[in-house]
C-alpha cells in the first residue's frame, strides 16, 4: 500500500497519537468515516446521472 510497510504505518499512527491526544481520535476517526460514506454516495449518484437513458421519442 503506497510503498508503506507495517513499522512506517505504526510510526504514523504513534505521531498522530501525539498530535491529537488519545481523546481526540474517535471523533477524528468518526469524521473520517463519514466523509469516505458521503463521498461513496456521491459517486454512486453520479454514475446514476451518467447512465445511459432511453432516447425513444414518443
Amino acid at each position: 500500500m503506497f510503498g508503506l510497510g507495517t513499522t512506517e504505518l505504526i510510526l504514523i499512527l504513534v505521531v498522530i497519537l501525539i498530535i491529537f491526544g488519545a481523546g481526540k481520535l474517535p471523533e477524528i476517526g468518526s469524521g473520517l468515516g463519514k466523509a469516505i460514506n458521503n463521498f461513496k454516495r456521491s459517486s454512486i449518484e453520479t454514475d446514476l446521472d451518467a447512465a445511459p437513458r432511453d432516447k425513444r421519442s414518443i
